[in-house]
């Protein structure tokens, strides 16, 4: 039969209050490892990555959706890449194009200058939809294509399968190839603020390859 509290002497009643104190703690304990022992992901555009420091500074996806992006988190976050090169995937091809949308007639660009977002309005020349990765059109092609005297820029987006003609306002025709491409996306996995413990490059990995 259990001894009531009211007839526990005063050694009993201190043990039980130690032992009620240790599984708090331990508790506590745990729940305070589990952030750092199971990490958190992020996940994004890729629009900077310096090789020599080991740096990459990527746009999150605020949706955390693989069909309906939303690269539009500020700050940019910038991470450590992996110490154990095995952690590391492809290396990361940087842009600053984080949305075309051909409807409203504009590209969204990640600036450099203000290190925010600009809507920059186009004029569609020329689109093809459907159009896949080994499409003659665009198999073996870098991009973008840029005609300086016409101020035509040509991108193609895999995953909109989107290949598309615009001009650019005159004052942008200038900027830096990389403005209008969109950054490899890829997958974080870390332990430590700005530590990536594994990297995964989405866009440069086959998933259905084994």
């Amino acid at each position: 039969m259990a001894l009531s509290w009211k007839h526990a002497t005063g050694i009993e009643k201190v043990l039980y209050i130690y032992f009620i104190l240790s599984f708090v703690v331990a508790i506590v304990a745990l729940l305070a490892l589990h952030p750092k022992e199971f990490g958190q992901v992020d996940q994004g555009r890729v629009i900077a990555y310096d090789k020599q420091k080991g740096l990459v500074t990527i746009i999150s996806d605020s949706r955390q959706d693989a069909k309906n992006p939303d690269y539009n988190t500020l700050p940019p976050r910038v991470y450590k890449i992996p110490e154990n090169p095995s952690n590391m995937g492809p290396e990361p091809t940087p842009g600053k194009r984080m949305k075309l949308d051909l409807e409203k007639n504009i590209i969204v660009i990640f600036d450099d200058a203000t290190q925010n977002f600009l809507n920059i309005p186009i004029e569609v020349v020329d689109k093809k939809l459907n159009i896949r990765r080994d499409n003659p059109l665009v198999a073996g092609k870098k991009f973008p294509i840029i005609d300086k005297e016409k101020r035509t820029i040509t991108v193609y987006s895999a995953r909109q399968q989107l290949l598309a003609t615009f001009k650019v306002p005159e004052e942008h025709i200038n900027r830096p190839p990389e403005t209008w491409i969109a950054g490899d996306e890829v997958r974080i996995y870390y332990r430590e603020p700005g530590k990536a413990h594994k990297f995964m490059n989405i866009t440069k990995t086959d998933i259905y390859k084994k």
